[in-house]
């Protein structure tokens, strides 16, 4: 049987116009302001109006740990999605939007794939509405007026060699990491050693991100630390008198972003952190509107559940007061098989033994997620070349865990694939066995916020950190900051910071080599191992084969 492409699909959706999914949310169109037929963004004064509304039912979707072989969450979200509306409820889907980078790179669309997907693909794949474009700015701005501040008497006394604020850039260029400015002469400011980081990584993306409305997200940005004085008393956003302008650029960008599965039900896509150096959750005004509008809103968190739905938990969950009903935890049988040793090329043959023995992974997973108290469900996202034996294998190993895999055939199917995986998440949602409570508390002292982390989500024997990072941290409980949680950065590939090292590994460390305060986001993030804020490109990235076809339509991007 031929199947089509992803974005052969997509071209062939039969889309509604944006007001008519808008009104499926009780939308008129003075609620929306559209950008073209098939997408809009949603204003403040409609999210205002249904806030007194009773919430839904909030379903996380998380994952193994990504290899090669492909997990398909973003597919799974939209197809439990899709399989939710089949059986009669009313849900919506929320997730984050695409990087350039990575686009450009080697991971290719974040849309979903198969029959599974959000549409208008390419656009929100390339460009979307702009908020990306909005968050680089501001985050620019406010590079360009501490430059100028030094520049102009340097009133605020700032010590150039501590000037934490980096620049940002929404694309993979690793030459940019390290980088000196203002060379040139006296014309060009005071010379000194900078760098830039991607724009997904930026503290503005994960303030646009936990923001509620347009006050708040002022208030973070100017709570945003830029610098230091020679005496070490932080120099804020609002010192340099920035976060007015800053909030006037991402007023529009602030706002989420509506649009439609392939099957013609809603859904916001609205920021875009990344999970492995941020906190990997779509927005919380997102979130938070789709509850009041929908029986069940089904969102997922970057990469696997050590990363994004620890970050769900520990963070967006904490600071934005939300709960999940019920966990899907997506895993394939070709990663189940990769986890079990097999290399790329032999994917496509049985292999029982080498999925069970994959299946560590997995139940390191399951173990962690039920640690938050909440309920999960595995959904394996089925490929054309799994065998019932190889799923059966999953099952067995599954129960032995206390829960459940469906096998789940939305991307084949659509929503009609997914209707047993969504009659499971609902019965698991209306069960009221969610007993939710994040891995921590606030007054833990930060190094031991880090170590819990470590030690119960990746199974590390140790916290390796030198005396000047605990000092860093133990500054940052005097000055005020210690209630805030930890966000790690590390590799996704594995539960160690050691990407080759699949499966689940113990008696690992965990070296930490840099802390950074994201005061106006409120966390502490936490650099290990040889993870980078800004990525590079491979040695033969996605952009090579990306061109416009004769009829002008993308190619290669997909």
């Amino acid at each position: 049987m031929a199947y089509k492409s992803d974005i052969e699909i997509a071209r062939a959706a039969n889309k509604q116009p944006i007001l008519e999914i808008g009104a499926k949310l009780g939308m008129t169109s003075e609620d929306l302001l559209p950008y073209g037929h098939d997408k809009a963004k949603v204003s403040q004064a409609f999210i205002n109006s249904v806030q007194s509304r009773e919430d839904g039912k909030l379903i996380l979707v998380t994952a193994i740990n990504p290899t090669p072989a492909g997990e398909g969450k973003t597919t799974t979200t939209v197809g439990l999605g899709d399989g939710l509306n089949r059986i009669g409820k009313k849900a919506m889907i929320c997730i984050r939007e695409a990087s350039l980078g990575p686009n450009f790179g080697m991971k290719g669309g974040a849309a979903g794939g198969g029959n599974a997907q959000i549409v208008p693909m390419e656009d929100m794949n390339l460009h979307f509405t702009g908020d990306f474009h909005a968050i680089t700015s501001a985050h620019s701005l406010l590079s360009a007026m501490i430059d100028n501040h030094v520049y102009w008497g340097n009133e605020q006394e700032i010590d150039i060699r501590r000037i934490v604020w980096r620049r940002v850039v929404d694309m993979n260029d690793r030459a940019l990491r390290q980088i000196t400015a203002s060379l040139g002469g006296v014309s060009n400011g005071f010379p000194r050693e900078t760098g830039y980081d991607i724009t997904v990584a930026s503290e503005v993306m994960a303030i646009l991100c936990l923001a509620t409305d347009l006050k708040d997200l002022e208030k973070r940005l100017g709570d945003i630390i830029v610098a230091y004085r020679r005496d070490k008393t932080p120099i804020y956003c609002r010192d340099i008198k920035a976060e007015g302008a800053m909030t006037v650029l991402l007023k529009d960008a602030m706002q989420p972003n509506l649009v439609q599965t392939l099957e013609n039900n809603p859904a916001f896509v609205h920021g875009g952190p990344f999970a492995n150096i941020a906190h990997g959750c779509n927005s919380v005004i997102a979130t938070k509107t789709a509850l009041k509008v929908s029986d069940f809103v089904v969102t997922e968190a970057g990469f696997g559940a050590d990363l994004g739905a620890e970050k769900f938990m520990n963070i967006k969950c904490r600071k934005a007061g939300l709960a999940p009903s019920a966990v899907v935890l997506v895993a394939t049988i070709r990663a189940m098989k990769m986890n079990g040793g097999l290399s790329k090329d032999e994917l496509g043959a049985e292999s029982v033994a080498a999925v069970k023995k994959g299946c560590d992974n997995l139940g390191r997973h399951i173990e962690n997620v039920k640690s938050f108290g909440v309920p999960v469900v595995i959904a394996i996202n089925h490929f054309v070349t799994d065998t019932d034996a190889e799923v059966q294998a999953v099952k067995d190993y599954v129960a032995t865990h206390g829960c459940e895999a469906i096998l789940s055939r939305h991307w084949e199917l659509g929503s009609e694939g997914s209707e047993d995986l969504a009659k499971k998440v609902v019965e698991l949602a209306n069960s009221g066995a969610a007993n939710f409570a994040p891995l921590y508390r606030d007054e833990m002292p930060l190094f031991e916020k880090v170590e819990t982390i470590a030690k119960r989500i990746y199974r590390a024997d140790e916290v390796l950190a030198d005396k000047k990072i605990r000092n860093q941290l133990r500054e940052w409980e005097e000055a005020g900051y210690g209630h805030l949680p930890v966000c790690m950065a590390k590799t996704q590939y594995s539960f160690s910071t050691d990407p080759s090292l699949r499966g689940a590994p113990t008696g690992h460390s965990v070296p930490v080599r840099e802390v950074r305060l994201s005061a106006g986001a409120g966390f502490i993030v936490v650099v290990c191992g040889e993870i980078m804020t800004m990525p590079g490109l491979p040695r033969h990235p996605a952009s090579e084969s990306i061109r416009l076809n004769e009829e002008g339509q993308i190619e290669g991007l997909f």
